[in-house]
């Protein structure tokens, strides 16, 4: 795939995973991104996970029709992308490999060899000169590593973005952009937040054109919307009105309050309505909707003088990610000594401008007429919100 007239995609599809990084369930694969950039000079940036290294070669060596690579360009240093740096350079043993000095202390760590005598370090604002082109290199720690820089093409104004503006699934499977990018950012890099930003801040500055990420599809139209969002989610905002219904039940009951709850916000007027059963549904889809509204709903049972383990599972997976400026609503259930209300607040304490609703829900086993009025009168006092 030419990408522009002297760029060339090189990546792979990866149908076989289920799980990327043990954790997220990718049910249309991944793609694992590297390009070729072909002037005077050929530089490749970036390799794909261990798995593909032969098929990745392959795609190389047809892409360049005979040329040899001068340069490999590692952006970032997570294996997914870095697993193949030594059977390119065994198979290129002209090459330079280019990448930061952080980068080169990690290729000791993963390979036993810095390629001390094939190596060219970058640092924020230097540049390598293929011909026409001219890259130019940015630094991006925390994006979501510490030796992550990035990449951009004078020339063709490409922005090479290492993980940043990356989404799961594979490139020949046809879907959303936004809905599995926010489910990628959320998952991966949102608890860089602020490093993120920084990088928006370097990429304002620049005439871009094109963005090719180390996941997902090239994107060349409507840049803006790509950049708005990703502005949206590292800033923590809301990127529309809605709620997050989360729940955590074990016989059922606090199940029925937190349905109910649902179907009230929808009959009082609220559009987005997102209802989770936190033991068994997405739990990264979960979390992504959890930043994409202004409002969260927590109902948790009271377990063991806390809350139910998969609602304490989600509510550190927020908390470690800077959740922040929503409105959150508590219901919670107890028998005989409830304090699930009392132990959700207290895990959300450290997080920034959050707003507890007046109206709380209590329920003794199962609803009744008082816990269903309190169910109404919260319903209602966040549709008034």
């Amino acid at each position: 795939m030419n990408i522009t007239k002297d760029i060339r995609y090189v990546g792979v599809n990866d149908h076989e995973i289920d799980l990327f990084e043990g954790l997220y369930d990718v049910p249309n694969g991944m793609a694992y991104n590297s390009y070729a950039i072909v002037d005077d000079k050929v530089a490749v940036m970036d390799t794909v996970d261990w798995n593909f290294g032969e098929a990745w070669l392959q795609n190389l060596e047809a892409a360049l029709e005979g040329r040899e690579p001068d340069y490999l360009i590692v952006q970032h240093m997570e294996p997914d992308h870095s697993a193949n740096i030594v059977y390119f350079m065994e198979a290129y043993p002209r090459a330079a490999v280019v990448a930061s000095a952080k980068a080169f202390g990690m290729m000791q760590g993963f390979f036993g060899t810095d390629f001390e005598n094939r190596r060219i370090v970058v640092k924020e604002g230097d540049t390598l000169s293929l011909g026409r082109h001219t890259l130019r290199f940015f630094a991006a720690p925390m994006v979501h590593w510490p030796e992550v820089i990035v990449t951009y093409d004078e020339a063709d104004k490409v922005l090479f973005t290492a993980d940043a503006f990356g989404k799961f699934g594979a490139l020949d499977v046809r879907e959303d952009w936004a809905g599995e990018a926010r489910r990628y950012y959320f998952g991966i890099v949102g608890k860089y937040g602020a490093q993120a930003q920084s990088l928006l801040k370097k990429a304002a500055k620049l005439d871009i054109q094109i963005i090719c990420s180390l996941h997902g599809p090239v994107l060349k139209e409507n840049l803006e919307t790509y950049l708005s969002l990703y502005d949206t989610w590292s800033s923590y905002r809301a990127e529309s009105e809605g709620a997050v219904v989360a729940y955590a039940s074990i016989y059922g009951n606090t199940k029925r309050a937190a349905e109910r709850l649902a179907e009230k916000l929808r009959a009082n007027g609220c559009q987005s309505v997102a209802l989770y059963d936190l033991a068994r549904c997405d739990m990264a889809q979960a979390v992504a909707d959890a930043f994409r509204f202004d409002r969260l709903v927590l109902a948790s049972s009271t377990y063991n003088a806390d809350v139910f383990p998969p609602m304490k599972t989600f509510i550190e997976r927020l908390t470690e990610r800077g959740f922040q400026g929503r409105t959150v609503a508590l219901i919670e259930n107890g028998a005989w000594a409830p304090m699930a209300a009392k132990v959700m607040r207290a895990m959300l304490e450290g997080c920034k401008n959050i707003a507890f609703a007046e109206n709380a829900v209590k329920l003794n086993c199962a609803m009744n007429e008082a816990s269903e009025a309190q169910i109404d009168a919260l319903a209602k006092e966040l549709t008034e919100k």
